[in-house]
């Protein structure tokens, strides 16, 4: 990897004024150029780049854009995410359509993205800001949708994110992992990627043997917390197991939020009981699992239609809302594969 590479752990950019898209579509043209997806894919990636730093910068209030490699299928694509917490928007498919403007402008940025896109998700409420993700990849036959999706950010001032999340298939078993290395900073970080390296690699078991798995295999880190899930749709059963402080909820719209026990503990440090738990998992139902660099106090409530998003989006709105700056922060959501 060169020195101006994009890691698969992304870049996050602040968009507070209008010079900012240079930096971003500059990123975006060196990560579709590190991942080979083609001139003419890389030309459009800049324009949907810009057209979402210029979004940011005339509707948002705290307006953040993430820009990453997403990996699926054998393919490499780049993915955008632009969060905000502006006025939003009251119907985001009319706010999609060219000639349509809040902004006294010609009206064809979010109609630009579309048509430039593989992919494209969003979810906007009036007051409460507005979360678009889109996706760039190479021409030719798209990989399926994800069945999962998260994002993690750094602690304010931090390069690097102690937090992260994985996701597998193993055997035909649908499993997530969401860590959070202890501390924060490169060696917070160290801990989580050998757990996120040592999760891909390991044999195909239940959620509590691959926790325990991934205790021996960060012995040598300073540990963390983490916890695995399972989706078992045809059991209509979730699977889970966990270590330490990572909060994990069953979600429904209509439905009371279930919480998931993770027992005390830290992964790769001391003797650890390890247990796993059986809930029920619905049709329908999302798992939501996130670090404490997330307040557990959301509501799905508060959010109508949003489970009506992707798992991406859904990952992005909880962590504008609930998310710590002053904390490494990760969501994750997982919903039953089709």
């Amino acid at each position: 990897m060169t020195a101006d590479a994009v890691s698969d752990h992304g870049l996050w950019f602040r968009v507070e004024s209008g010079s900012a898209a240079s930096a971003v579509r500059r990123a975006a043209e060196r990560l579709g150029q590190q991942l080979e997806i083609g001139a003419v894919r890389t030309a459009e990636l800049a324009i949907v780049a810009a057209e979402l730093t210029s979004n940011l910068v005339k509707h948002a209030e705290d307006g953040v854009l993430l820009l990453r490699p997403v990996r699926r299928g054998g393919q490499a694509g780049v993915e955008l995410v632009a969060i905000d917490s502006g006025p939003g928007m009251a119907d985001l498919t009319m706010s999609s359509r060219d000639g349509h403007s809040t902004a006294g402008t010609l009206g064809i940025g979010l109609g630009a993205i579309l048509r430039q896109t593989d992919w494209f998700d969003g979810y906007s409420r009036p007051g409460r800001g507005t979360v678009l993700a889109v996706q760039v990849w190479p021409r030719g036959p798209l990989p399926a949708l994800s069945w999962a999706g998260g994002l993690t950010r750094p602690l304010t001032g931090e390069s690097v994110s102690g937090d992260g999340y994985a996701v597998r298939i193993a055997e035909g078993r649908h499993q997530v992992l969401t860590c959070d290395g202890l501390g924060h900073g490169p060696l917070a970080a160290a801990a989580t990627d050998a757990a996120l390296a040592a999760f891909r690699a390991a044999p195909a078991g239940s959620p509590a043997a691959v926790v325990q798995h991934l205790h021996r295999a960060m012995s040598h880190t300073r540990g963390a917390a983490l916890a695995v899930a399972e989706l078992a749709p045809d059991a209509g059963l979730l699977r889970f197991a966990g270590l330490g402080n990572i909060s994990a909820s069953v979600v429904a719209e209509g439905e009371r939020r279930r919480g998931l026990v993770s027992l005390p503990g830290i992964a790769g440090h001391q003797r650890p009981v390890v247990r796993e738990y059986e809930y029920p998992f619905p049709t329908g139902a999302s798992l939501v699992m996130h670090s404490d660099g997330v307040v557990d106090r959301w509501q799905l409530d508060d959010y109508p239609g949003l489970v009506a998003s992707g798992p991406l989006v859904m990952a992005a709105t909880l962590l504008r809302d609930a998310g710590l700056r002053r904390d490494d922060a990760c969501v994750l959501v997982a919903r039953a594969p089709s």
